[in-house]
């Protein structure tokens, strides 16, 4: 009886060595990335709903790009706290800030789509770079890394959006290593000629790839997925890069607890089950095949069955996992968590089937 489940186990094991080595290691082992400066004039778009405190700190970091051309322009989605007012202060401050003010339409209420729409045609340059109001980027050169990886081909930029540290919090080291692992899947997969997502906190591409697609118009009623839902739908091998530059990162603030946490995973895993079949299925094949590397040794072992070979073999795994994901670490500076791997990897299955169950039995919160 226990001969298919060995056998199973070492089938698993298989799909993840081809998924860590094969497929990620594209981004893994990949060489690190160089800046070809351009002075390509860019619009920055920053979407803010109630975001008050944050677009204080953004706004000034962004104004002082070292970029030859660039507009910031500041959409105010609605917000009933005094978003709008300090947006009009920066207006006032700066020349090159456009603002875009959103008043709520019954058509599409709460709905961030609609106003990154207004904000993406308000804009008066072809080339867009996005980020979050709760973001800031790593460096004063965000602009012309991001900008760096745009060719006559490669109109859309997959960039990294990183969380903050705390210090003496594990939350925030898996929170940390998930944001590195979801990276190193998105950037492995566009490197692979499939790109199928990306993350708004640092997201760029050309004005015409919105409208080639109607922009959000056929995933308008979900009411998340403005970055991966557009980029599923409009990434393709030859117009999709990668830019993993350490000054292109922005840094966001992590949630600080887990209830918070997982509200936004709810989310985030909702909007996936939009995606392209074959995207939905090489995730959850790469997911299954991690619930049963957890599940099918405990069965083993508690029976004792070839037991020094399911040891051998979860050694064989952790170890070509672990250099994978250790080189993708390096790539986007998150070393620190993986010394916590094992433990971490664990409470992020356990996590996501608990998201699964969640959300199949009621729906998550999206934008405010």
């Amino acid at each position: 009886m226990l001969l298919p489940a060995f056998c199973l186990f070492i089938v698993v094991v298989v799909v993840q060595f081809l998924y860590y080595i094969v497929v990620f290691g594209k981004f893994s082992f990949a060489k690190p990335q160089n800046a070809t400066p351009k002075r390509i004039p860019i619009s920055v778009i920053v979407c803010a709903k109630n975001e008050e405190e944050n677009v204080k700190t953004l706004v000034p970091l962004l104004a002082e790009q070292n970029y030859p051309q660039f507009e910031i322009v500041l959409i105010d989605d609605a917000s009933s706290d005094n978003t709008l007012e300090v947006f009009e202060e920066f207006e006032k401050q700066y020349p090159n800030i456009k603002l875009v003010k959103v008043e709520n339409n019954e058509a599409f209420w709460g709905n961030k789509k609609y106003a990154l729409t207004l904000g993406i045609k308000a804009a008066k340059h072809e080339y867009l770079l996005f980020t979050d109001a709760d973001c800031v980027p790593a460096s004063k050169d965000w602009i012309a890394n991001m900008s760096s990886q745009f060719t006559v081909e490669k109109t859309i930029v997959l960039g990294y959006g990183a969380y903050e540290r705390v210090a003496g919090s594990f939350l925030n080291k898996i929170i940390r290593y998930e944001t590195l692992l979801t990276a190193t899947q998105y950037f492995s997969w566009a490197k692979l000629g499939k790109p199928y997502m990306g993350v708004g906190r640092n997201l760029a591409y050309k004005r015409e790839e919105f409208f080639k697609v109607r922009g959000f118009m056929d995933h308008m009623k979900i009411r998340s997925g403005d970055d991966d839902l557009f980029i599923n739908q409009a990434a393709e091998a030859k117009n999709t890069t990668v830019c993993y530059l350490q000054d292109s990162f922005t840094y966001s603030k992590p949630k600080t607890s887990f209830k918070d946490w997982f509200k936004q995973k709810r989310r985030h895993v909702s909007t996936a089950k939009h995606y392209k079949m074959f995207d939905q299925n090489q995730l959850a094949v790469f997911y299954i095949s991690q619930l049963l590397f957890l599940l099918l040794p405990i069965v083993l072992l508690i029976f004792q069955y070839q037991w020094i070979a399911v040891v051998s073999i979860i050694g064989f795994r952790y170890i070509f996992a672990w250099i994978a994901m250790g080189f993708a670490a390096g790539k986007l500076k998150e070393k620190d968590v993986m010394y916590w791997f094992p433990i971490i990897e664990i409470i992020l299955i356990l996590t996501q089937l608990n998201v699964f169950i969640t959300n199949t039995f009621s729906k998550p919160v999206h934008w405010k």
